[in-house]
Formats: C-alpha cells, sequence, structure tokens
C-alpha cells in the first residue's frame, strides 16, 4: 500500500465513519504500545515475585509521568501539523516540521540527562520502600536509556497522523510489540536477568520502533524530510509551535504529575496495596486507552476541519464522537465491574489474596465511571484543535488538583484507607468535565474563531450524547 493511499483527507466524507476509521489505527496501536508494560508486569509478577511487580509497577507510573512530557509536546506540534494539514499550507507544514523537531528533539535530550542525574532524589521523592528500592533502580536506570527513542517514534507518529496516515505508527508499534514481548521471556525467563532484563526488552523494542519510523519517513515522505540547510528558521514559527507544545506538554505533565503524587501516597500504604495498584492500574489504562486515542484522533479531525474552516462539520463531529464515547465507555464498564478478579488474576497469583481484594476494589470504583474520562479526554482534544491548548490545561489541573487534594484527605479516614484514593479519581473527572463543558456554553460563539457565520444554533449540548442519530 502507498503513503498516498495511507493518508485520509478527514475534512470529507461521513463523519462518524471518517473519524472512527481514523481512530481505529490509532487506538489499535496504543492498546499495543501498553503490551510494553504490561508484558514486562505479566512476566514479572508470574515469575520473579510481588516485590519485583511492586518495582516495575511503581516504574511504569514514572515512566509515563517522563514520556507524557515528550507526548505532550509532540501532540501539541502534532495540532499545528494537522491544522496546515487542513489549510493545505505545505511550506507551512515542511517549516513547523523542522522547527519542531529541533525544540522537541533538544527537550528530549535535556529531559534524558536529567533523569540519570536525579534518578535518587526522585526514588525518594516516590517514597520507595527499602526493600524493593534496589530492583526499581535497576529497572529505572536501564529503562531511561529509552527516553530518546521514545521521541523519536512520538514526534513522527504524531506527524503521519496528523496528515491523515494513523496505520503506519501502527504497523511500527506491532512488530515492536511483538519483539519486546520476545525479548520479555528471552531475558527474564531464559537468561534470568531479572527486572533489568525486563527493561532491557522494552528499551530495545523501543528503539526499534522509533528509528523505524523515522527512516520510513525520511523515504516514503520525501517532503517531509527535516533538511535545516533548505530552511530558514523563523521566531515566529517557533514561537507558534512553543505555545502549543509546552502548553500540551504542560497538560500531560500535569495530569501525570498527578497521578506521580499519588503513586508515592499509595506507595506509603506498603507493598501489598503498592502490587495491587501496579496491577490494577495497567487493567485500568488498558480499558480506558481506546478513548484517549479517540479523543486525538478527534483532536485531529477538529483541527484539520478548523484549518479548512468547516465550522458546522466540526460542531457534527463533536456530537457523533460523544455519541461513541459514551456507549464504548459503558460497555468497557460493564466488562470491568463483572470480570474484575479474573483481571486481576492475569498479574497476581490466587494466592496472594489482599492484593487481589484491593486491586478488585480499585477497578470496580474507577470503571464505574469511565464515561467521565471519555468526555474529558474529548475536551481536551477538542481545545488543543481550535487553538485553546490553554483550557486543557485548566481541565487538567482541575481533575489532577481534586484527585490529589481529595486522596490525601480521604486516604487519612480510617473507614476508607486506600480507598479514598481510588474516589478521588472519578471525582476529578466529573468536576473538569463539568468546567469544560461550561466554558464552551459560555465561549461556543468565540471558539471556533467565526470561521463561518455562527448560526447561533451550538450550545454545551454538541458535547451531550445526541437524541438524533448520527450519520
Amino acid at each position: 500500500m502507498s503513503a498516498l493511499k495511507l493518508q485520509k483527507d478527514l475534512t470529507a466524507g461521513p463523519i462518524t465513519r471518517t473519524i472512527l476509521g481514523f481512530a481505529f489505527p490509532m487506538i489499535l496501536g496504543n492498546l499495543l504500545q501498553q503490551l510494553y508494560n504490561i508484558a514486562d508486569t505479566l512476566i514479572v509478577g508470574q515469575f520473579l515475585g510481588a516485590d519485583a511487580l511492586a518495582a516495575v509497577g511503581s516504574s511504569y507510573t514514572l515512566m509515563t509521568f517522563l514520556t507524557s512530557i515528550l507526548l505532550g509536546l509532540c501532540m501539541g506540534s502534532g495540532a499545528v501539523f494537522s491544522i496546515r494539514s487542513g489549510e493545505k499550507d505545505e511550506e507551512g507544514l515542511q517549516a513547523g516540521i523542522l522547527h519542531s523537531f529541533l525544540m522537541v528533539g533538544a527537550l528530549a535530550l535535556a529531559l534524558n540527562a536529567a533523569v540519570f542525574f536525579l534518578i535518587d532524589p526522585i526514588l525518594y521523592f516516590l517514597r520507595v520502600p527499602d526493600d524493593i528500592y534496589g530492583m526499581m533502580r535497576e529497572y529505572l536506570w536501564i529503562i531511561f536509556f529509552g527516553i530518546f527513542a521514545t521521541f523519536l517514534y512520538n514526534f513522527f507518529a504524531s506527524l503521519l497522523r496528523a496528515v491523515g496516515d494513523s496505520v503506519t505508527p501502527l504497523l511500527f508499534l506491532g512488530v515492536c510489540a511483538a519483539l519486546n514481548i520476545l525479548l520479555d521471556l528471552l531475558f527474564v525467563i531464559k537468561f534470568h536477568w531479572g527486572v533489568g532484563g525486563a527493561a532491557a526488552a522494552t528499551v530495545a523494542a523501543q528503539f526499534v520502533s522509533g528509528a523505524g519510523l523515522l527512516c520510513y519517513t525520511w523515504v516514503r515522505h520525501p517532503k517531509y524530510r527535516i533538511l535545516p540547510g533548505k530552511m530558514q528558521l523563523k521566531r515566529d514559527i517557533f514561537c507558534e509551535i512553543a505555545r502549543f507544545s509546552l502548553l500540551t506538554c504542560l497538560q500531560q505533565s500535569v495530569m501525570n504529575l498527578g497521578i506521580l503524587m499519588v503513586q508515592g501516597l499509595v506507595n506509603s500504604f506498603g507493598t501489598v496495596v503498592m502490587a495491587a495498584f501496579a496491577a490494577a492500574v495497567k487493567i485500568d489504562s488498558f480499558a480506558y486507552m481506546p478513548v484517549q486515542d479517540f479523543g486525538n484522533a478527534f483532536s485531529t479531525f477538529a483541527a484539520q476541519n478548523f484549518g479548512a474552516k468547516k465550522t458546522e462539520r466540526i460542531r457534527a463531529g463533536i456530537k457523533s464522537a460523544v455519541v461513541c464515547s459514551v456507549l464504548f465507555c459503558l460497555a468497557v464498564s460493564l466488562v470491568v465491574w463483572v470480570f474484575a478478579e479474573q483481571l486481576m488474576l492475569l498479574f497476581v497469583k490466587r494466592e496472594e489474596v489482599q492484593i487481589l481484594e484491593i486491586g478488585v476494589q480499585y477497578l470496580r470504583i474507577e470503571g464505574a465511571f469511565y464515561w467521565g474520562i471519555g468526555c474529558l479526554f474529548l475536551l481536551y482534544g477538542f481545545y488543543r484543535a481550535v487553538e485553546r491548548p490553554g483550557m486543557s490545561v485548566v481541565l487538567t489541573v482541575v481533575s489532577l488538583g481534586t484527585r490529589v487534594a481529595l486522596a490525601y484527605v480521604l486516604s487519612a479516614l480510617p473507614a476508607l484507607g486506600a480507598s479514598g484514593i481510588w474516589w478521588s479519581v472519578p471525582i476529578g473527572w466529573v468536576l473538569a468535565d463539568v468546567t469544560g463543558l461550561v466554558y464552551y456554553k459560555v465561549h461556543r460563539r468565540s471558539l471556533l474563531n467565526d470561521c463561518l457565520a455562527d448560526d447561533g444554533n451550538s450550545s454545551a449540548q454538541d458535547f451531550a450524547p445526541a437524541a438524533k442519530s448520527v450519520k
């Protein structure tokens, strides 16, 4: 299949089918990406024990935070790329690619150096128990080598998705997820390298995906090649890229910093709660990952149509996206609630009764409210697409600020304990949803930048499940 055929024009065609068709490879790709850490967790939990599971699981939370910084930078740049693609501005797109790669690449290198230097202060901040400190440090020291590879993959994946190609990133992730699992089995079970082997398997797979996607883009898309000698660096382009990228990075970082702070609170409850949280959060992330990617796909759809000045198509897309997201979340909530114990048994042995009980409790509390985070991801994507990335930051602060504050307050109540941490999460989601919807209602006339004459019919109900069927 040619590179051209893999690109989709999101400004034309049936709305629901277009969004779903573009979103599906992104959803499948991110599910495969989750296999990087799920493979580590499953194999480590089954073959190395509860302490190793707690070490790797806690490392996952930290790595999610670090990856979110790079992901946010790349997603912000991707929003600019999508708008330029919708405007059919090839010269502006090429200039944006160059400026973004230089800026985000430099920040990725700086981050990579910083985490090696700060590894011990980070572990101290996370209040890692002494009995797993050594294993967690060993795992992280190796996994940090893959940070720049993560940047390469996310940058070129964001670029290709921005111009309508969500299939190619999926293909690379499929190969690399399989490689990760194969190397996990080899390094951990056959070579007995412990948690270090699991980390090495993940890093190797990350470099294959990052370098592979770079080479693919260079060969199959000559017009997107990064050739500094043929372009002049301009301050205004850097400023535009920085505004989108840094605000989206801030949004992603705040979100995951809050999770990291909660991880420190979880760690204070001891190894049993740590292990339960480590396993349950993998299932949780896997369960709502599709709606997160659907929100990102909707963001690309909205950004391309924003660039093409197709305001009414964006409004129709909002209604379609909300219906799809809520229906999916309700279905997943039912599955997680019913099969919570069976899902936990994928990561822990049946005799680990306490870990199993705590993990099931977490999943049933979180799982009942996936519709809340589904709507929140759509709001994030929408505000990023219509050049209001700052509002995404506000929603994240509301969601995570509430989560962190309530986690510490509720968990201190003897009647709740660790379950207070679990209840704080859906409360944060709902409050952020309400904030985003109120802002949309108040500013609905200016949000789409008057791309077309406002017909006065849009309202906050665009984000409520539509009564009418969508095509």
